[in-house]
């Protein structure tokens, strides 16, 4: 087994604990303030925890909900009310195979119908079942040599 291949295949496998996660919806609120109000607990309390000013909460609930805090600052409020950040990237193919496979299918596409388009010219047009078969072997080619143009 490749190299390449053994890294998806372990990504794979973190991956799949995240599998129905993107349709989760945040509160409009953010989840810091959502989780603090739904605890109960004040601004105040919540800055105690993390020694900074009630208007500073405020302003990391601001910066959640619109998406602009850090991960640090988000790690640490998350810490603040007993919660855990659970950050990742899942592939919205469903699978690294799956967005691999696309990627290169659509690169054979291209690949094949530029040639398609040459032999046209010189009046050698090919069927489209034969087109189609270029591109499966075109794409299955790209996934096991994984070149860089595939992300381009």
């Amino acid at each position: 087994m490749n190299k390449k291949k053994l890294q998806i295949d372990q990504l794979e496998r973190k991956l799949s604990g995240l599998k129905g996660v993107q349709q989760v919806v945040p509160p409009p609120t953010g989840w810091l303030k959502a989780i603090r109000v739904s605890l109960g607990m004040s601004l105040q309390q919540l800055a105690n925890k993390l020694s900074i000013t009630k208007q500073s909460v405020q302003e990391i609930e601001k910066r959640e909900k619109e998406g602009s805090i850090t991960i640090k600052s988000l790690r640490e409020a998350a810490n603040a009310l007993d919660m855990q950040l659970v950050y990742g990237l899942v592939p919205k193919d469903g699978s690294l195979e799956n967005l691999i496979d696309r990627k290169a299918r659509e690169l054979a596409r291209q690949i094949v119908s530029r040639t398609s388009n040459t032999m046209k010219l010189e009046d050698q047009e090919n069927t489209k079942q034969r087109l189609q078969k270029a591109v499966e072997e075109r794409a299955a080619i790209l996934k096991s040599e994984m070149p860089k143009i595939l992300w381009d």
